[in-house]
């Protein structure tokens, strides 16, 4: 040993990265072109003013735009340094390796056990003990088992707002992906289990990559370690969360971040 650390050792791993990244609705360029390097097991929010581009970028990230009639992707986005686009690559697997959670909590008419069962099923798991430990597992880790442990048989649709967000995360993580998006997760959500969800990005950043839209300016602050502001469909600064909000480089970024517009 010569004493020596490798920077790979102290640098930090780029989880998924975009390299000049445009997504066009028919004739109408709605991003970019957006050149990024996200870090992993990290918060990363996204902010700007609706209609700037950002959830549009957060669906470029799990080819969800492939399910928008007319959309185009064009450029370069990679997982892990592979390419997420382009012939040979399955949409199911990214989708599958790149959760989602999504704005409104989603849960499916069945019992909370089936949803977050259901990936797993879908995926060809058929071990009923397997699909048990599994199902208990993303239930902890989204901070939900003690609270549903005696109801797992009952519908979904029966827990509150807060709860079937988090029941919503737990199915996203059941079939372990490395990368996870969230589309305003907390914007339906009252103060109480908004601070749930919050405590549990922390939580999650220390095994996976979080990827955060988000209008609450004080929930990007609190939340993340990077932010990225979106403005009119261009990326227009990237930096340490610190950063942007105390010394931003852009103008524009001060103006948006202090109230001034947006």
């Amino acid at each position: 040993m010569n004493g020596d650390v490798s920077l790979a050792a102290v640098s930090p791993r780029i989880s998924m990265s975009a390299r000049e990244l445009v997504v066009s609705y028919g004739d109408k360029r709605a991003l970019g072109p957006v050149t990024i390097e996200i870090t992993e097991k990290h918060v990363t929010a996204l902010i700007g003013p609706s209609g700037c581009g950002k959830s549009t970028f957060l669906r470029s990230l799990n080819r969800m735009n492939d399910l928008v009639l007319g959309c185009r992707v064009e450029g370069d986005v990679r997982l892990d340094g592979q390419a997420i686009y382009g012939p040979g690559v399955d949409p199911v697997e990214v989708r599958r390796r790149v959760g989602m959670v999504f704005q409104k909590s989603n849960p499916f008419p069945k019992t909370i056990f089936d949803n977050v069962a259901y990936g797993l099923r879908i995926g060809g798991m058929r071990d009923r003990a397997d699909i048990s430990g599994r199902v208990e597992q993303a239930l902890g880790r989204a901070a939900l088992w003690d609270e549903v442990k005696e109801r797992l048989g009952e519908s979904a649709l029966g827990l509150s707002g807060g709860q079937q967000q988090r029941l919503c995360i737990a199915r996203a993580l059941a079939v372990e992906p490395e990368v996870l998006l969230m589309d305003e997760p907390a914007s339906a959500l009252d103060p109480i289990a908004t601070a749930h969800i919050e405590e549990l990005i922390h939580e999650l950043a220390r095994d996976y990559t979080v990827i955060i839209v988000t209008h609450n300016m004080q929930q990007a602050a609190r939340v993340s370690d990077y932010t990225a502001f979106f403005y009119m469909g261009d990326l227009v600064e990237f930096a340490s969360t610190d950063t942007i909000f105390t010394h931003p480089s852009q103008p524009r970024t001060e103006d948006y971040v202090t109230g001034r517009f947006g």
